[in-house]
């Protein structure tokens, strides 16, 4: 990196860093989702019933986990499915239960609330 300094007046002095890129730290901060944003989803089945799905999250995340606490906390029933399209994988849940994922994903620190996208009705 270059610096270059700018003799304003007195007791000013302007500096610029020529070369450096501005979204360095943005690419390279290891922020869960930094670059992607997470889809909560709700898919109706049949009546009442409905499916909520997580897709959008780090690969290096482990699902399972994810999923057990998400199960425990929430009181429902949910699976693991591969993604054919993205090459992923979704988290499905039983129920509407997308604030309440939003808002576990925000304090367990997984993704920030800005990258997180809500769908549905």
């Amino acid at each position: 990196m270059k610096y270059v300094v700018i003799y304003i007046g007195p007791s000013r002095v302007l500096t610029i860093v020529v070369g450096a890129d501005p979204f360095f730290e943005a690419k390279d901060s290891g922020a869960p989702g930094a670059k992607e944003y997470v889809h909560i989803r709700i898919q109706q089945r049949n009546g009442k019933k409905s499916l909520t799905t997580v897709q959008g999250l780090k690969k290096t995340f482990s699902y399972e986990k994810i999923l057990k606490d998400l199960k425990k906390e929430f009181c429902c029933n949910g699976t693991v499915v591969p993604d054919e399209e993205l090459g992923g994988k979704v988290i499905q849940l039983q129920g509407d239960q997308r604030k309440n994922v939003s808002n576990f994903l925000v304090k367990a620190g997984i993704v920030k609330k800005e990258q997180i996208k809500i769908h549905g009705f």
